[in-house]
């Protein structure tokens, strides 16, 4: 009889580690915060890019027209 319960205690137990550990099924989440960040930080490097790049095409056309005015001043 002492047996019969140790048994039956022992399977009870394993049974309930089996279904608290879910089995051996593995869970694929995924973070909803850190999916938002990285939106976020995407997004930002997006408008940090196109800045720099604005400011660069007017700096470019800044010193261009600098070299133009003093070559052709260079000319007369």
């Amino acid at each position: 009889m002492k047996n019969f319960l140790k048994i039956g205690f022992l399977a009870l137990a394993l049974g309930v580690f089996v279904a608290a550990c879910g089995g051996s099924g593995s869970s694929e989440g995924t973070d909803s915060t850190a999916n938002a960040a990285s939106a976020a930080i995407d997004s930002s490097a997006k408008v940090a890019d196109s800045t720099v790049a604005a400011v660069a095409d007017s700096a470019k056309a800044t010193v261009d027209s600098v070299a133009k005015a003093a070559t052709d001043t260079t000319k007369k």
